[in-house]
């Protein structure tokens, strides 16, 4: 099963993509957004197979939004305009398809999907370095950083803002989620969808909320303070 989701600021046309997905017996609906700031946001702790993306949207763009991603979802794009055929194929999409769209057209989409997900080999392959730095890109440079010196990170809709020990904070275009599993294994965690904490610099807890100074107040979510206990309870003097 192939689990996707649609985007498309047009109802009508969203409504159709939605009920040709749930018609296809191989396709899984996990999200329906009409805009792509909100259907980034859900990439963000989610992961899916693939996305059914319309081009021309307000704040950012269909083409924009999957070039913000590294290693994104399988991508066709419903459109429109034909006059971006070619930078869709540029950026790997599946298909791309004209409306209106019939289904057949977009079952014959959706198979050439399929076959290019059961054929797939990954993209990339990740190297731990037992340095502790990261690379991080930010504007137009190349940054090394010293993992104890993160504090937090805190997202920004489609970035993230690394707010180091005694420098200015780093922005960098990257998910959360691939933020996270970055840091894996070096005693972070993610305490809300918008946080994710260095624990050895965590001093001060109230009211589950982590505080590194006067004016940083971190909330910890429903969502991960069972986790945050735990890590408390085997830590705690008593």
């Amino acid at each position: 099963m192939i689990s996707c989701i649609a985007i498309d600021d047009e109802p009508l046309a969203l409504q159709q993509i939605v009920s040709y997905i749930r018609k296809t017996p191989f396709l899984s609906l996990a999200g329906q957004y009409d805009n792509a700031i909100s259907a980034l946001e859900f990439l963000q702790d989610n992961q899916v197979d693939l996305m059914f993306v319309d081009i021309n949207m307000p704040d950012l763009s269909g083409m924009d939004f999957v070039k913000s991603m590294d290693d994104g979802p399988r991508v066709i794009f419903t459109t429109a305009y034909n006059e971006y055929a070619i930078e869709g194929f540029k950026v790997d999409a599946v298909d791309y398809l004209l409306k209106p769209i019939s289904y057949d057209v977009f079952l014959k989409a959706a198979q050439k999907a399929n076959s290019r997900l059961a054929s797939a080999v990954p993209k990339h392959t990740v190297v731990e370095s037992k340095e502790d730095f990261l690379f991080i890109k930010s504007e137009y440079k190349i940054i090394r950083i010293r993992v104890p010196d993160i504090k937090y990170i805190e997202s920004m809709r489609e970035y993230v803002r690394i707010h180091l020990i005694d420098q200015n904070p780093i922005m960098t275009l990257i998910s959360m989620k691939k933020m996270e599993q970055s840091l894996a294994g070096k005693n972070f965690m993610r305490v809300h969808r918008s946080f994710i904490v260095n624990l050895d610099r965590v001093t001060t807890i109230e009211r589950f909320r982590i505080i590194f100074d006067e004016k940083i107040y971190i909330p910890v979510s429903d969502q991960y303070k069972e986790q945050f206990q735990e890590y408390l309870n085997n830590n705690f003097l008593s």
